[in-house]
């Protein structure tokens, strides 16, 4: 059985499926199918605290799911900008994690992530999939993973 490390950009995948089709990701079938005849060897999901009832509810939903949730504070700016991002830390996790896993799983469709697929195959040899909406989901990110899985209907809440 292979070993699995799965990598959820939360805030990126919440808003990409929310344009492309308005409704939610759905964190149960995406760990059923990215799991699926794997050993789990890390599962994080990055997301910003924002310290509301709603979130913090789904930050336990993704608990039970098995997820271990790494916070960030929500920072907004006086200029009225706002930061919270999580790529340097998906990217430390994750080259960490490639030396003890047969595949990387990253959630996400920034394109940013895209030298850390290359990176990480190139070194440690795994298998590098990306799930990303598409036509959300930067091209530079689809050709550096060994493997694209476009989130559709099947991994949306209430389709099928």
């Amino acid at each position: 059985m292979k070993k699995v490390s799965l990598f959820v950009d939360v805030q990126n995948i919440y808003y990409t499926t929310r344009a492309a089709y308005g409704c939610s990701f759905d964190y149960n079938r995406f760990w059923a199918q990215a799991t699926a005849e794997r050993e789990v060897v890390q599962a994080n999901a990055y997301a910003i605290e924002r310290g509301d009832e709603k979130q913090m509810q789904f930050q336990n939903i993704l608990r039970a799911i098995g997820f271990e949730v790494k916070l960030k504070p929500y920072i907004q700016r006086s200029d009225g900008s706002a930061k919270g991002d999580w790529d340097v830390g998906i990217t430390l996790d994750v080259i960490e994690a490639a030396a003890n896993t047969d595949i990387i799983v990253l959630a996400s469709g920034d394109g940013d992530f895209d030298m850390l697929l290359l990176r990480a195959y190139q070194r440690y040899g795994v298998e590098t999939e990306a799930y990303g909406v598409p036509g959300l989901t930067a091209n530079s990110l689809i050709n550096a993973a060994t493997r694209y899985v476009p989130i559709d209907d099947s991994l949306l809440l209430g389709k099928r």
